[in-house]
């Protein structure tokens, strides 16, 4: 009896559908794409209006030929590739490559690889949507129009081996720009006060300077904070205003991919890339003891923040069950924010396939990197269901001879969503004793801090998303794969978990800056990103997009290849050759720096290029403390003893002692300002990096 034949792209997909379809059905796995443009060539043909020339992949030839040889001896076919644009294009490519009508009914969708929704998909085929393979097709061919014909300019003008493109090109400017914010900083120094104040029944609390009676707020300098404080000195604090209320804080919507790469970075470590790997696991089907192979969460690459009614029900249902009804969210209360324009709202946000898989409960079938982020999709969407949390809220105005401080409190009503979701950024806010109008408080104890404002914060990858997502730069398919490129061509490096330049990712910026601004411009880019958009809402035809881009763009690179100048990436070192004693020269290649003899190519010694940071090795005093690279391309700092001497930290080690243990110090990155840490567990010492040394340690 012949059998339905069902495509999709990856063996893992393909084994958990194939349990669910039975025997009446062959699930087969494209492995990605099969037919795409040549890696060798341009493969757009320019003089034919744009034209896509489409092979098929080298090495993907026995693939498809093994598809074909189980098309032939089927009664169906079916496409079953993933719900996005390039899943549409795979399902396109195979249905020509296996002369299916692009009327015919042979595309099923699903949004969750469980039972059933793969029965549902099997009996609800549709049409290829071609608007969606436009979409994609677009995308592609301008791409590689940007890309094919950037890249060789670079390796014309600077060297080998480097690449640009369309949004990777953006990504990296926009850090280079942040480097250059940070550079041009120039820091001011400003003070707070805060007062440890009692009043007659001993109930202590904190009160923060808030203006003079020239309605003065900022405090400049330590003479006027002690003027403040000398004044003040033995004198009551009077209330003269006091404020009730309750706030509510929102739950969370449920992740979308930016959302859940940003999560997922911040609260678990996970770099973008790992996050978009284990989600994809969690989406292909985990074996569970109970139930067999079935997919955790729904589809993982997605703008929207729609949940389906029947899995908002059921997670209403689980938490009236195990919280209470008080729990559950009246949607009339909480006020969601409105769709952006740019949102595809056909998918659904990312969340559990079945609500009642809790974390707990399969944790013993889980990797420790699934668990982690199975349970963070858990509960962000059970959290998203949930009623806001309530907080009583009292805030206190006291005055003294013209000077006034604001005492701020709040204290948790009901815990709402807070109960589920774990994650959360709790309020910092004091308990604040019960205060009356004309209650007095004297000062026990003033504590005048000195502030300097600090730099724009380095990009991490979850910020340089959440940034990239809300200029409309890329899309959730993009934003991994972006900054991985970024990081394996040498453009940027991670510090810790922050995203820095390096000098060839700033030339090349440059030299783009100089001669493609349009292309750079980050308003141009998230303008086009809306037109490719509205390709796929069926609005505007691809190519004259195309059209309309490439003129000017093949204008640029003319100008370009006619202005810019080689620029020679030699440099000389203060290294000879073992080899034969001559001078070591930094050249460039395709992984960064590395050293080589200046008599090739007739003496072909090279070595590692290693960057020593003039410091001497804390833990040999032999060696000296050098950069050096991780296989993921983190910074990390080593002995260039290795390995007669291991000594590594990913933290910057500085020449200051600890004055605590006499330990070798760390310089810690953080949002709120660099600290010095002491590299001793044992030992708590710490303390925020001067402004003056800011430079010093960069």
């Amino acid at each position: 009896m012949a059998k339905t034949l069902v495509i999709v792209e990856s063996p893992a997909k393909a084994k958990t559908i194939k349990k669910f379809l039975g025997s009446h059905y062959t699930v087969k796995a494209s492995v990605g794409h099969i037919i795409d443009l040549p890696k060798s060539k341009m493969g757009v043909d320019i003089d034919n209006d744009f034209e896509p020339r489409y092979i098929t992949i080298r090495g993907k030839g026995p693939i498809l030929n093994e598809i074909k040889k189980e098309a032939k001896k089927s009664k169906k076919i079916l496409l079953a590739t993933d719900i996005d644009r390039e899943g549409e294009a795979i399902s396109w490519h195979l249905a020509n490559a296996l002369n299916i009508d692009e009327q015919n009914s042979c595309r099923i969708v699903f949004n969750e690889i469980t039972k059933s929704a793969i029965k549902n998909a099997v009996k609800n085929p549709q049409k290829i949507d071609l608007n969606l393979v436009n979409a994609q097709q677009a995308r592609r061919v301008l791409d590689r129009l940007v890309g094919y014909n950037l890249s060789p300019l670079l390796w014309k003008k600077l060297r080998k081996g480097l690449s640009a493109g369309r949004v990777q090109s953006v990504a990296t400017k926009m850090i280079k720009d942040r480097e250059d914010e940070i550079k041009k900083f120039i820091p001011e120094e400003y003070w707070s006060l805060e007062l440890e104040v009692e009043d007659a029944k001993q109930n202590n609390m904190t009160v923060q300077f808030y203006k003079d009676d020239n309605g003065e707020k900022e405090l400049k300098s330590k003479e006027k904070v002690q003027q403040i404080i000398d004044y003040i000195d033995g004198k009551h604090l009077i209330v003269s205003d006091v404020t009730k209320g309750e706030k509510k804080r929102n739950p969370y919507d449920p992740f979308t991919t930016s959302t859940l790469q940003q999560e997922a970075s911040n609260r678990i470590g996970f770099a973008t890339r790992k996050t978009m790997a284990v989600a994809q696991q969690l989406y292909e089907g985990i074996d569970l003891e109970k139930e067999g192979t079935v997919g955790l969460i729904t589809y993982l690459r997605t703008d929207s923040k729609r949940i389906g009614e029947e899995a908002n029900q059921h997670a209403i249902d689980f938490i009236k069950n195990e919280y209470g009804i008080e729990y559950v969210n009246n949607p009339k209360v909480t006020n969601r924010k409105k769709k952006e324009a740019s949102i595809q709202d056909a998918h659904e946000a990312i969340r559990p396939t079945d609500v009642m898989r809790t974390p707990i409960s399969i944790k013993n079938n889980l990797s420790n990197d699934q668990y982690k982020l199975y349970k963070l999709i858990w509960e962000r969407f059970v959290a998203s269901r949930m009623s806001p949390a309530t907080f009583d809220t009292i805030n206190a105005t006291l005055s003294c001879d013209g000077y006034l401080f604001k005492a701020n409190g709040s204290a948790m009503k009901f815990e709402g969503f807070f109960k589920v979701y774990s994650y959360a950024t709790r309020s910092k806010d004091q308990m604040l004793p019960e205060l009356a109008k004309d209650q007095t408080f004297h000062v026990i104890k003033p504590n005048p801090k000195q502030h300097f404002t600090q730099p724009p914060a380095r990009y991490t990858e979850a910020s340089l998303v959440k940034t990239m997502e809300d200029l409309g730069i890329g899309r959730p398919s993009t934003y991994s794969p972006t900054i991985s490129t970024i990081l394996s061509r040498g453009y940027v490096v991670k510090d810790g978990k922050n995203l820095k330049p390096t000098e060839l990712g700033i030339l090349v910026t440059t030299l783009l800056e100089d001669y493609f601004s349009k292309i750079l411009d980050i308003h141009f880019t998230a303008e086009l990103e809306k037109r490719l958009d509205s390709v796929e809402d069926g609005q505007e035809e691809w190519k004259e997009i195309i059209r309309e881009f490439y003129t000017p763009f093949h204008e640029m690179i003319e100008h370009a290849d006619q202005h810019v100048e080689e620029v020679d990436f030699v440099e000389e070192s203060d290294e000879l050759c073992e080899t034969c004693g001559e001078q070591m020269l930094i050249k460039y290649g395709r992984y960064g720096k590395f050293l080589a003899c200046s008599k090739y190519p007739e003496c072909t010694n090279t070595k590692p290029f290693i960057k020593k940071i003039g410091l001497p090795c804390p833990k040999c005093d032999v060696g000296e403390v050098v950069e050096r690279k991780s296989k993921k391309g983190r910074l990390f700092y080593g002995c260039n003893q290795f390995p007669e001497c291991r000594f590594v930290s990913w933290s910057k080690p500085v020449e200051e002692r600890c004055p605590n243990c006499s330990e070798y110090m760390t310089i810690k990155r953080l949002k709120k300002g660099d600290q010095l840490v002491c590299s001793n567990k044992e030992c708590a010492y710490k303390r925020k990096l001067k402004a003056e040394e800011q430079e010093k340690y960069d």
